[in-house]
């Protein structure tokens, strides 16, 4: 079953023009790999941007604060090379040394309902957040045979999830991607639910 996922990452890969990709079950848990595997204790976050990326900084108990200058199609998570590219779909986008985390939630251009992706250049990398997100495991054979080693978590792309992304990406690929716009997304520093953050 894992073949099908490690298709779709190729293909994902392909596109944008990236070395490896890493299939998760969503953005915002991608960043959150990411946030852990390279050990960021500070960043700066856009003031429109999704909810899930400051409470994924208050989760992990990160010290962080604010952005409000403006972005389109990605933003870097401030003082990291972690990127939140949710809302681009572009040829040959990658920007190389880093990681850029992409969404396939069902109001993004590829619409899988659910899911996300990892792009780096890092080969030592990609094996870990491989690793991270299939509960600290490899694919190779089953976990039950495993020698567990380090931390992983439950949040792996399903091989149905996979299919489906095989299935529409070459229509993805021929359509033209909605252009986003920052104010699509509400001011989440005036939100109650952060009055009492570090930020």
């Amino acid at each position: 079953m894992f073949e099908l996922i490690n298709q779709f990452e190729n293909k994902i890969a392909e596109f944008f023009g990236s070395l490896y990709a890493v299939a998760t079950d969503s953005c915002t848990h991608g960043i959150e790999l990411c946030l852990r595997h390279t050990k960021a204790n500070f960043i700066t976050i856009p003031t429109r941007t999704y909810i899930s990326v400051p409470f994924t900084a208050m989760k992990l108990n990160l010290d962080w604060s604010w952005d409000e200058s403006e972005w389109q199609d990605y933003y870097f998570l401030g003082n990291t090379n972690i990127v939140d590219s949710a809302v681009l779909w572009k040829k040959d986008s990658y920007i190389p040394g880093t990681y850029m985390n992409l969404s396939f939630q069902f109001k993004k251009h590829l619409n899988l309902g659910r899911g996300g992706m990892i792009l780096t250049d890092n080969k030592v990398s990609y094996n870990i957040l491989k690793k991270m997100a299939h509960d600290g495991r490899t694919t190779d054979i089953p976990w039950t045979q495993q020698n567990i080693t380090d931390i992983g978590y439950h949040y792996h792309m399903t091989p149905e999830t996979a299919q489906l992304g095989l299935n529409k990406l070459d229509s993805a690929i021929q359509t033209a991607p909605k252009q986003w716009t920052i104010t699509e997304w509400p001011d989440l520093s005036k939100m109650s639910v952060f009055a009492n953050s570090n930020s």
